[in-house]
């Protein structure tokens, strides 16, 4: 098992790295110390060589001024900068490892609101960056001015001219079958992957019809993308695809839409794609990477086909923590995070995309077929607000409330308490073999949550 709850994080650092509302809470003078503090601490770190750090952003009109504020960060602090421009996060992740770089830096808010921005770092590799080594970059930005480096010694600053191929050729290189005969529509949230995601389906055989893919800086995840799927239904049934694809504004997670318009969710193309790597041999270990989240459809599908799931909290850092230390293939989320370990260092929602249609054309069979695997439960979350989370969370009368929803539904439900992580609140989240037993339990646990 990973682990059960998230760990607490810095004020400055959160679970995905720093974000907030561009220009106020995440001002240049911020990217500015952040920046140049990660500069710092590669070299205490290694003084062997001058540090090299990849750059990279989402099309946000913000990202503009915060990445020149990132690069005369690194470079003021005597690392040497390479900018990629506008790219996918998984692309920068992997750029990182491609050009031998000690850092990657990308500037995206993911599926946030155009006004927010954010930075996330990666380590050489492309890998996530370890929570201490987060935790030295905030101290190093909160401290005492440094003396900064002169003449040769500033970092000097140059544009990638193949990063973008560099990162389309590397995706291309996974595919296991040619999409040929497949129609997709992408939407691609006139975010980072607005170029890249149509012309990589186009390379590997797919028919693409666009959506979202003209970026002006104010409307990315603006009524399209992986968090607003109506227009994606539509132009699926308009256009008589065989699918649709949505990304969300970074492209580190991808939702699906079948032929006839149903959505197909991150438990559902994560048992399909496990499916898959199982069937060919490529799953190591016969085992998949989950969250606590992913719904018991998802591990019956699993138990069905013979495959072992390991259950994480949430959080894709932690489902990149159980894949690494256990040496496993695959994991993700219910929210479209999948992450291919044999091919990439984090979720990567074109690599994930580019395998759901290979498995499509490999077997002839439709995305609704493929996703059938996973028989949903129906589910209902419930938020608690509460004076102490913690107290709520322990109480020997929600336990008590807990068993009883738990013997209740069997092995055909199940009931998860969750603390929040940000706010006084407890989740109470109950499956169950029908809408109506799931509202039921819930609502009278929640009652004994909330009375506590």
């Amino acid at each position: 098992m990973g682990r059960p709850a998230a760990a607490a994080r810095s004020p400055l650092f959160g679970t995905d790295g720093v974000r907030g509302l561009a220009n106020a809470d995440l001002s240049p003078e911020l990217a500015l110390a952040v920046a140049g503090a990660a500069a710092r601490v590669l070299v205490a770190h290694d003084a062997s060589h001058r540090p090299l750090a990849v750059v990279g952003r989402d099309p946000r009109a913000s990202g503009e001024m915060l990445e020149a504020a990132v690069v005369a960060g690194l470079a003021s602090a005597g690392a040497d900068v390479l900018r990629v421009g506008v790219l996918p996060t998984p692309a920068v992740a992997h750029l990182t490892a491609s050009y031998g770089a000690d850092l990657g830096v990308v500037l995206s808010a993911s599926h946030n609101p155009m006004p927010d921005n954010g930075i996330k770092l990666f380590a050489s590799g492309g890998h996530k960056l370890p929570d201490d080594i987060e935790d030295e970059i905030e101290a190093e930005a909160a401290g005492e001015p440094h003396r900064r480096p002169v003449g040769a010694g500033v970092g000097r600053v140059r544009d990638a001219g193949d990063a973008e191929r560099r990162y389309l050729d590397h995706l291309v290189r996974t595919v296991p079958q040619r999409l040929d005969g497949l129609h997709i529509v992408v939407d691609c949230a006139h975010g980072a992957a607005f170029r890249v995601a149509p012309e990589l389906y186009r390379r590997a055989g797919a028919r693409v019809t666009e959506l979202g893919t003209a970026p002006d800086g104010l409307n990315i995840n603006d009524g399209v993308g992986s968090t607003h799927l109506d227009g994606l239904v539509g132009a699926v049934s308009a256009t008589g695809a065989n699918l649709g694809i949505a990304h969300d504004g970074d492209a580190d997670r991808c939702l699906a839409v079948d032929a006839s318009g149903e959505i197909v969710d991150g438990d559902q193309i994560l048992a399909l794609c496990a499916v898959a790597l199982h069937e060919r041999g490529e799953l190591r270990r016969d085992t998949v990477v989950a969250t606590v989240m992913s719904n018991l459809g998802f591990h019956h599908a699993m138990r069905d086909a013979g495959i072992g799931v390991v259950t994480t909290a949430v959080g894709d850092r932690y489902v990149l923590e159980v894949l690494r230390d256990q040496d496993l293939s695959l994991g993700g989320e219910q929210s479209g995070h999948v992450v291919f370990a044999d091919a990439a260092t984090t979720g990567d929602g074109l690599l994930t995309a580019l395998q759901v249609m290979a498995r499509m054309a490999a077997t002839g069979r439709s995305l609704a077929e493929l996703a059938g695997v996973v028989r949903r439960l129906p589910q209902t979350l419930v938020n608690v607000p509460v004076t102490d989370k913690h107290s709520a969370a322990t109480s020997p009368d929600v336990a008590s409330a807990v068993k009883t929803a738990q013997d209740e539904l069997g092995d055909d439900g199940r009931i998860l308490l969750r603390p929040s992580g940000t706010e006084q609140l407890i989740r109470v989240m109950v499956e169950a073999a029908t809408a109506e037993q799931a509202d039921r339990i819930a609502e009278r646990v929640a009652a004994v949550v909330a009375a506590v």
